[in-house]
């Protein structure tokens, strides 16, 4: 996994037993690099070479998005498109009056962050998407808000002032039926973030940045995707639809006793399904199953992975699955979408896949943990590539 290690840094299973949607943590001084996440002059070659439209790069002040026209100018090509040039005199100048810089996804374009995301997600078992923040001054980009989802924050460069004034609604939802009360007056913390450190913070608590110590920030928050009671019951919903009451049309003509009569046969088996203890385990291992967020293709390899030691591969998810048949002869191997019975021997191989990832690894260390040929192991992440789970990585040989 990265060397970030950030499961470490925020306490490993203590951390989920008493911290995570609970509490907020700070971790001073955590990273001792972490330049090596991400530089100024990576900010400037992403913007530089990307075409990024609003809201993916945005500029933001006081809790607004500032129309794109005032930071770039639109350029119609030959084929009749327009697209946004950055115009970076005008990029500066806003900064300056104290605009905050935004780049969602950034972990999609640039790779040591991606690989600090997949560590996260390898760790929470869930999604993560990394936004990047630049600011200036200490005008507040956003002012008071509150995020849907829980954050883990570091500090790249410079400093920031992070105001923290806790919930005031328990787990609040982008979906919900209501929203969270108003921030008491003052925030119950304030803490100065310097580069490496850490802070993690639950969502629902209302918070404020700015760069009010004199000097420019850079920080990027690691978004987890939630994953509530209500998407458990919405699964569960369409898990039950085996059972005939749930496919059967509702009694809207009938008698109250007929509905009644209903309502119970369906309370039945809902009850049921949440008596099982393994529920939560059984939903987890879908999920896990079933995640597509950081698929790649292997270029120039379309037809399959050749035989050469020296090629490197690696998952395109941090989240496989890998259990023992149901008849016990073999191993299920679930991951991006897909599922794969094979045999026992091919365990070592897949173990070795999944505890290398995020990094890759070449075919000839493959085939030394499972024991077998080069030729072997080429045949088996071929079909793996095939069903999007292995990415080749290391260019044309």
């Amino acid at each position: 996994m990265s060397p970030l290690n950030l499961a470490a840094h925020l306490g490993q299973d203590e951390f989920l037993a008493q911290v995570l949607h609970r509490h907020h943590r700070h971790v001073p001084a955590a990273l001792p690099y972490p330049g090596k996440l991400i530089t100024w002059d990576d900010v400037n070659t992403v913007l530089a070479t990307h075409r990024l439209e609003p809201p993916r790069f945005r500029l933001s002040a006081d809790g607004e998005m500032l129309p794109a026209h005032r930071y770039t100018a639109p350029v119609t090509t030959r084929r009749h498109t327009v697209w946004q040039r950055l115009h970076p005199t005008e990029l500066h100048a806003r900064l300056a009056e104290g605009a905050s810089l935004v780049i969602d996804a950034i972990d999609e374009l640039h790779l040591p962050i991606g690989r600090a995301a997949m560590e996260l997600e390898h760790w929470l078992r869930t999604g993560v998407q990394t936004n990047l923040y630049a600011s200036f001054t200490a005008r507040e980009g956003f002012g008071v808000h509150w995020d849907d989802h829980d954050v883990v924050v570091i500090q790249i460069d410079g400093a920031k002032r992070w105001k923290l004034y806790g919930p005031t609604r328990t787990a609040p939802m982008y979906k919900d039926t209501t929203g969270p009360e108003p921030p008491p007056e003052e925030p119950v913390v304030e803490l100065v973030l310097r580069p490496g450190d850490l802070l993690y913070l639950p969502r629902g608590w209302w918070h404020s940045v700015a760069a009010s110590e004199g000097e420019h920030s850079l920080h990027l928050t690691f978004g987890i995707q939630t994953t509530t009671g209500a998407q458990l019951l919405a699964w569960l919903a369409d898990d039950l639809r085996r059972h005939d009451v749930l496919r059967e049309d509702l009694p809207v003509h009938a008698t109250a006793a007929q509905q009644a009569a209903y309502l119970e046969r369906l309370r039945k088996e809902v009850t049921t399904a949440l008596e099982d203890p393994g529920l939560i385990a059984r939903y987890t291992a879908m999920r896990d199953g079933t995640d597509l967020t950081r698929l790649r293709p292997s270029l120039p390899h379309i037809t399959g992975v050749p035989a050469d030691p020296e090629v490197r591969v690696r998952l395109t998810t941090t989240r496989a699955r890998l259990d023992r048949a149901i008849d016990g002869d073999g191993v299920v191997f679930r991951a991006c979408d897909n599922e794969w019975e094979m045999a026992e021997e091919a365990r070592p191989l897949l173990q070795c896949l999944m505890s290398a990832t995020p990094s890759a690894m070449p075919l000839s260390e493959l085939a030394a943990a499972a024991r077998t040929s080069v030729a072997d192991v080429a045949a088996v992440v071929s079909e793996l590539m095939d069903g999007q789970v292995v990415t080749v990585e290391g260019g044309e040989r």
